[in-house]
C-alpha cells in the first residue's frame, strides 16, 4: 500500500503518447506540479491533451516567484512540442506584448485549443470524478461557447448541456500526504487539485512532506488516499 516512488522521472515513465493529463495550477506556480512536469518534459511523451485552468501562465506574470526565477509551468511542454490540444479557462497572457509559449503555438497552428469558463470547467471535471456524464448549465448561452451544444430550456431558461471530462493521468500538487497517499493542500494548491483527483485513472501528487500512515488527522485530510495512486517528495 506504500503508495511513494523515488523519483519524479519514475513517477511519470508510463505516461503514452496521446494521454489526456490534468495539470493544477491557477495563475502562479501556486498548486502547479512544478517538478513532476520537468519530468514529463524529460520523459518526452507526445500528442498530450492537457486539461488545465491556465494554458501556462507563471511563466509570465510571475505571481508568486523569486525575482529572476522562471517557474515551470505546462508552457515548457508546449515548447517541446509535446502537447496537441488544451482544455483551458484562461490559455492567453494578460498582456499581448508578452506572449505565452501556448499563444505562440496556437498561432503557428502546432497546438488546438478547447475555451471552457472557468466554472464550467470546474464542474465538468467534478462531474467526471462523480459519475456523471453530462449537465445543464446556463453559462454560454447566446456566445461562441454555444455553437455545436445542445440548448434546452428549463423554466423558461436557456441551458447548454456539456460533457464530464476525465484524463489518464493527474500531475498535483499538495503540501503534505501519508505513505498512503491522504493528501493536504495548501493555500491555492486547493484550487483544481481536489476534483482533478477524483476524476483521472492515475493520480501523482508531489508534496512537500510525507509522513507516515496515520500522522494526518483524518478531519485534516483534503484528498483521501484511495484516489491517489503515487507521491514524490520534493527534496
Amino acid at each position: 500500500m506504500n503508495k511513494v516512488a523515488p523519483t519524479f522521472g519514475e513517477a511519470v515513465a508510463d505516461v503514452p503518447d496521446g494521454s489526456v493529463l490534468m495539470i493544477d495550477g491557477f495563475a502562479g506556480p501556486g498548486g502547479t506540479p512544478q517538478n513532476l512536469i520537468r519530468a514529463l518534459r524529460d520523459h518526452g511523451a507526445r500528442d498530450l491533451i492537457i486539461v488545465s485552468n491556465t494554458a501556462g501562465l507563471a511563466s509570465v506574470i510571475g505571481f508568486g516567484t523569486i525575482p529572476g526565477d522562471r517557474p515551470t509551468d505546462i508552457g515548457v511542454l508546449v515548447e517541446n512540442e509535446q502537447v496537441a490540444k488544451i482544455i483551458a479557462s484562461f490559455p492567453v497572457s494578460p498582456s499581448p506584448s508578452r506572449p505565452t509559449a501556448f499563444e505562440r503555438a496556437y498561432l503557428e497552428g502546432k497546438v488546438d485549443l478547447e475555451v471552457v469558463p472557468q466554472g464550467t470547467l470546474a464542474e465538468r471535471i467534478r462531474a467526471g470524478g462523480a459519475g456523471i456524464p453530462a449537465f445543464y448549465t446556463p453559462t454560454g448561452v447566446g456566445t461562441l461557447m454555444a455553437e455545436g451544444k445542445e440548448v434546452r430550456s428549463f423554466e423558461g431558461r436557456d441551458y447548454l448541456l456539456e460533457t464530464a471530462l476525465k484524463a489518464d493521468f493527474a500531475l498535483l500538487r499538495a503540501h503534505r500526504a501519508d505513505t498512503l497517499g491522504n493528501t493536504q493542500y495548501r493555500g491555492t494548491s486547493r484550487n483544481f487539485n481536489g476534483v482533478m483527483a477524483t476524476s483521472a485513472d492515475t493520480v501523482i501528487m508531489e508534496v512537500d512532506e510525507i509522513v507516515e500512515s496515520g500522522e494526518i488527522d483524518p478531519g485534516a485530510v483534503h484528498t483521501p488516499g484511495i484516489y491517489v495512486d503515487r507521491i514524490v517528495e520534493i527534496a
